[in-house]
């Protein structure tokens, strides 16, 4: 198989997905044209991969190709026309290169269909005519206008409307992970909980969206916040729902949650988080992480000074060796991993989901090896510190 076949199938094969967030078609052969982007688009109730093209003479034209065989054959005849190809998902990137010798590579394209293959993907929001038939909350829910993300009326404040993406970008991930999770009684836990726009939108999407029985419990440190979380959750009649104020790493739960999330724990709080999340042996773990300070204090690692001898540079390496240490870590504890974006980084930076599903199967020999890495990067961060 040629590269431009395979990457019309890998393509078709994110879209298919939902994953594809763009395709990006730039080095154009012709002279007239200056570049191409495809995104997936809901056309007459089905999603389709809408490939712009612009020209130089300043005009504009678009094509919807079918996610069948018929529309892979036009993605590859169409991706033949240019000499350098970007394809962006939510499992990662993927890029096909041409050189001047008319040589191509297809970097980063076996690791990104092994991952799509697997499922280790999350589904983009697709615009279009059916673009609000994807969306869970509406901005009309009960519990968004208590807790001030709407008015009476459902429309979504202007000041709120990172929010509002923020609770529902999270409900779709947890929409994902549905399969790995019980289908009429559910056990959850929100760990780290703060204001709880996150318990609020999970127990609904649970409890009302979904019509199970939930037993779910938001847990925090601030009494005056679990006071009025209590109140305004009794307001609403989410009677499954209840807030305790207290340190996570000493909460205990007599029912042992099947789910676990937490949205913005700051710095080691994640940590406690998973570690709590993984001793109870959750299905599903969800975690957003806030601040990265602990390793920026820590690290001791003389291969990576010329990074670190730079603090903004320093701090973005300290934030994803840690975010990748906590997956590691998961995965030697049983779980398959991924990192996914929450939201666009525009809303905010804090954007990264840590995303762990609990093996059906034991894997040992997998286990080791992944808390053998984990040791192994640990001590070279940390200057052999263990």
């Amino acid at each position: 198989m040629s590269y431009i076949a395979e990457f019309a199938t890998l393509c078709r094969l994110a879209a298919e997905r939902e994953a594809l967030k763009k395709s990006v078609f730039t080095t154009p052969r012709s002279t007239e044209v200056l570049r191409a982007v495809g995104t997936l688009r809901r056309v007459g109730g089905k999603t389709q991969l809408q490939i712009e093209t612009f020209y130089t003479d300043g005009k504009a034209r678009h094509e919807n190709i079918t996610l069948d065989r018929t529309g892979e054959e036009r993605l590859a005849a169409l991706a033949a026309n240019f000499a350098r190809i970007h394809l962006l998902t939510t499992a990662g990137d993927a890029e096909l290169r041409e050189n001047k010798k008319g040589e191509q590579v297809f970097l980063g394209a076996e690791k990104l269909r092994r991952k799509l293959t697997a499922g280790d993907a999350s589904a983009v929001t697709v615009g279009g005519n059916d673009k609000q038939k994807k969306r869970i909350l509406s901005g009309d829910e009960p519990f968004l206008k208590l807790l001030g993300v709407s008015d009476e009326n459902g429309r979504v404040y202007d000041k709120k409307g990172a929010k509002f993406r923020q609770i529902n970008r999270f409900l779709e991930l947890v929409r994902d992970t549905l399969p790995h999770l019980p289908k009429d009684r559910i056990r959850i836990c929100d760990l780290c909980c703060g204001k709880s726009y996150l318990s609020f939108a999970v127990y609904h999407y649970f409890a009302n969206v979904l019509g199970l029985t939930v037993s779910m419990t938001g847990v925090d440190l601030k009494p005056d916040v679990i006071a009025t979380c209590n109140e305004v959750a009794q307001k609403l009649g989410f009677t499954g729902l209840q807030f305790v104020c207290g340190d996570v790493a000493a909460f205990e739960s007599e029912e042992k949650p099947q789910l676990v999330v937490s949205l913005h724990a700051c710095d080691t709080a994640t940590d406690l988080v998973l570690e709590k999340a993984t001793e109870w042996g959750a299905k599903v773990i969800l975690s957003t992480p806030c601040c990265h300070h602990e390793l920026n204090h820590t690290l001791h690692c003389p291969a990576l000074a010329f990074v670190a001898e730079h603090a903004m540079l320093r701090q973005k390496l300290c934030d994803a060796a840690t975010d990748a240490l906590r997956l590691k870590l998961l995965e030697a504890n049983g779980y398959r991993v991924a990192a996914l974006e929450l939201i666009d980084p525009d809303d905010t930076p804090k954007n990264i989901m840590l995303r762990a599903i609990r093996r059906e199967d034991e894997n040992t020999a997998a286990r080791e090896a992944a808390m053998a890495e984990y040791r192994a990067a640990r001590a070279f961060l940390l200057g052999g510190d263990l």
